[in-house]
């Protein structure tokens, strides 16, 4: 879980791997209004968030057996309460922090996705970190993608 350009899909699918499980992107989840609504500037709301989250939790109650990775932003408390709520798998969630600043230069530097760099202060202004209660670990993503993976694994296996 986090921002946009925090590195969810690399670390994501590289933590799949290393597990031996199914990963999924979440971006691949949102209906088509979602998608031309962020390309657009535009964020989305909780009813726009609903459905897309409904499918998620759809796909991790289907792997909860064998497990699976899935890279979502998970924002809000509420969100990541509906996706394990929604899926009745117990989930375990690796928040991915990094300061706007870094981000941001991530942002701008990769092509190719439907998130424009502009929304990138809305999602820190969503963001609801980690609570005492939820069970996960916040990762910072200063280092390379291999470093970040190992301590999120860490975190996963402890």
């Amino acid at each position: 879980m986090g921002v946009a350009g925090s590195g969810k899909s690399t670390v994501g699918s590289m933590i799949a791997r290393r597990l031996g499980v199914e990963y999924a992107e979440a971006d691949d989840f949102h209906p088509p209004a979602n998608v031309a609504k962020m390309s657009a500037g535009t964020p989305l709301n909780d009813e726009d968030r609903r459905p897309w989250l409904d499918a998620i939790a759809v796909w991790l109650s289907e792997h909860a057996e064998q497990g699976g990775v899935v890279s979502c932003s998970a924002l809000r408390r509420r969100y990541r309460d509906r996706l394990g709520g929604q899926s009745g798998t117990r989930l375990f969630f690796v928040h991915l922090e990094g300061s706007e600043e870094l981000i941001s230069a991530r942002m701008a530097a990769r092509k190719g996705h439907f998130m424009p760099p502009a929304l990138l202060r809305s999602q820190f202004e969503t963001l609801e970190p980690l609570e005492g209660d939820e069970l996960g670990a916040t990762v910072p993503v200063g280092g390379r993608p291999e470093e970040v993976t190992d301590e999120a694994l860490a975190a996963l296996t402890a």
